[in-house]
C-alpha cells in the first residue's frame, strides 16, 4: 500500500469516519455513476473513499470552477471540465478515450446538479455504451457515513429500463441534504 493511499484511508475512516461497503471485481475501465449529489462535499467524501482504495478516477466538472488556482488543483485530480453551453460530442470524445487508454475509471453524477432534479442526465450512460464498459453504482449515505460500490451494470442500451434500475438502486441512500435527491 503507498504512503498516499494510506493517508487517504487515515483521513477518510479515522478523522472523518466514514466507512466503505464495496464488492465489484477489480475493473480496468468503468464509468461510475455516483448519487446522491446534493452537497460540494459530495466531491471531497467521494475522492477519499476512491484513494482509500488505492484507485484513481477522472470526473466532469462544469468549467466555471477551472478557474486558477482551482483549476489546477482539479486538473491534477482527474478533472475534466465540461462546457455545458457549448454543444460538442463529450460523450465521443470520452469514448475515445477509454478505447485509448488501459485504465480509465470516469466518475460522474447524473443528477447534472446539487439541487434537485428528477431527470437525470444521460451522458454516463451513452458513455459507458459507446465504450462498452459497465456502470458502477457507488452509493453516498451520510445518515450512515457509508459509501456503497456493491452493484453494477452493463448497458442494454434501453436507457429508460436500465435507469429505472438505477434509480432504484439508490432509492435507500440519503445525501448530506436529502431534499434535494429525488
Amino acid at each position: 500500500m503507498s504512503l498516499k493511499q494510506r493517508l487517504y484511508r487515515f483521513i477518510y475512516h479515522q478523522l472523518l469516519g466514514w466507512k466503505s461497503e464495496v464488492s465489484i471485481p477489480h475493473l480496468d475501465k468503468c464509468v461510475i455513476c455516483a448519487a446522491p449529489h446534493t452537497s460540494n462535499w459530495d466531491f471531497v467524501i467521494g475522492k477519499l473513499f476512491y484513494g482509500a482504495l488505492g484507485k484513481r478516477s477522472s470526473y466532469l466538472m462544469k468549467k466555471e470552477w477551472f478557474f486558477f488556482p482551482l483549476g489546477l488543483i482539479f486538473r491534477a485530480t482527474g478533472g475534466i471540465p465540461v462546457d455545458r453551453h457549448q454543444h460538442s460530442s463529450l460523450v465521443e470524445q470520452l469514448t475515445q478515450r477509454f478505447a485509448a487508454e488501459p485504465y480509465f475509471h470516469l466518475t460522474i453524477t447524473p443528477e447534472g446538479t446539487r439541487k434537485r432534479n428528477p431527470n437525470w442526465k444521460r451522458g454516463f450512460y451513452h458513455i459507458a455504451l459507446g465504450a462498452q464498459v459497465p456502470i458502477v453504482l457507488v452509493g453516498v449515505d451520510y445518515p450512515s457515513k457509508t459509501i456503497n460500490a456493491t452493484r453494477l451494470i452493463y448497458p442494454s442500451g434501453n436507457f429508460e429500463e436500465d435507469l429505472k434500475t438505477i434509480k432504484a438502486h439508490f432509492s435507500s441512500f440519503r445525501g448530506r441534504h436529502p431534499e434535494n435527491f429525488c
